[in-house]
């Protein structure tokens, strides 16, 4: 269930009320004349099933409560209450399943701005995987995968062309080209330094590899694996299951890449450079089309089944005058 605290102008308030009522799903409405001093206005609450709540969260913004008053959406952990049962149960579909798609947008913009913190981390995670390719550490390369924050500006990507962003797409794709650009220059500079203490050789970066060989030979599998971690990674925002993003994190081997293109290239290296840089690319592109579809094919199923729920309402009600004795 989710949790709706709005601030309404006095005009409005009847508005909203109707459509928290006329929506399926929904429960628990209170509303407080007058409470709100900043914006001032009333107050009123409500719960919500998650499955339900988008389409609530829409109307609201459609009445321009966003811009004249306030709209702020909690998660509710525990709700006991019979009525909240009733309400999820009464709502289409699956609390699981269900995209908020305001929450996603919310979410995925957070994390694709380009700020230092993100800078820091996609460097430091490209650093650290350095560390792996040179010693052929399959820890440190999985460590890395983890620390890099590389799939908050695909995810950004993926939701700007499912929802028809563009400001969305163009900061996500800014942040995530001058972030892995900054990282690779500094770990170019960083395997110089590496070097130059003999903590790095070139004949290391030669060495057979076998942990680690797979980041600059790209294959299909590498395009496959792209894909599934896409798919797993968007379907994890969506559902609100963060700990999934985890293992999506240690599956595509885009922070490695841009690591070994980083060493190579400061070492001269430019077949491994350019084909760490094809596994990068590929893996990019993998992880954008499966989230991007993704994302579509999330939206066409709730769409249909908002149309079915619709349909089924009219329906009942149209039963019910039929059969009422006034009729």
């Amino acid at each position: 269930m989710l949790h709706l605290r709005l601030i309404t102008p006095p005009d409005r308030t009847d508005d909203v009320v109707h459509l928290i009522e006329r929506t399926v799903g929904t429960t628990h409405l209170a509303v407080l004349p007058g409470a709100a001093r900043n914006p001032a206005g009333d107050v009123v609450m409500c719960d919500v099933a998650r499955e339900a709540g988008d389409e609530l969260i829409g109307g609201l913004r459609e009445l321009g409560i966003d811009e004249s008053g306030s709209i702020a959406v909690e998660t509710i952990d525990l709700s006991l209450s019979h009525r909240a049962d009733r309400a999820a149960d009464a709502a289409p579909g699956e609390g699981a399943d269900a995209v908020l798609w305001e929450q996603l947008a919310d979410a995925t913009h957070e994390e694709s701005t380009l700020s230092a913190t993100y800078v820091a981390f996609i460097t430091l995670a490209t650093m650290l995987a350095a560390c792996g390719v040179v010693l052929d550490n399959a820890i440190l390369i999985v460590g890395a995968m983890a620390v890099g924050p590389e799939f908050g500006p695909l995810a950004g990507v993926c939701t700007a062309v499912a929802h028809r962003t563009p400001r969305l797409a163009l900061r996500s794709l800014v942040a995530l080209l001058v972030g892995f650009a900054a990282a690779m220059v500094v770990t170019v500079g960083f395997s110089y330094f590496m070097d130059a203490m003999n903590l790095f050789t070139h004949d290391a970066l030669k060495s057979d590899r076998p942990n680690t060989n797979f980041i600059y030979r790209p294959d299909w599998f590498s395009f496959v694996v792209a894909v599934l971690a896409g798919a797993a990674g968007m379907l994890s925002l969506t559902s609100a299951k963060s700990g999934a993003l985890v293992g999506v994190a240690i599956s595509v081997t885009t922070v490695p890449a841009a690591a070994n293109a980083a060493v190579a290239f400061s070492y001269s290296e430019y077949n491994q450079a350019w084909g760490s840089t094809e596994q990068l690319l590929l893996n990019l592109l993998g992880i954008v089309l499966a989230g991007t579809l993704t994302l579509l094919i999330q939206k066409l199923l709730w769409s249909t089944q908002r149309e079915r729920t619709a349909r089924r309402e009219r329906t009942t009600r149209r039963e019910r005058t039929n059969n009422s004795p006034h009729a």
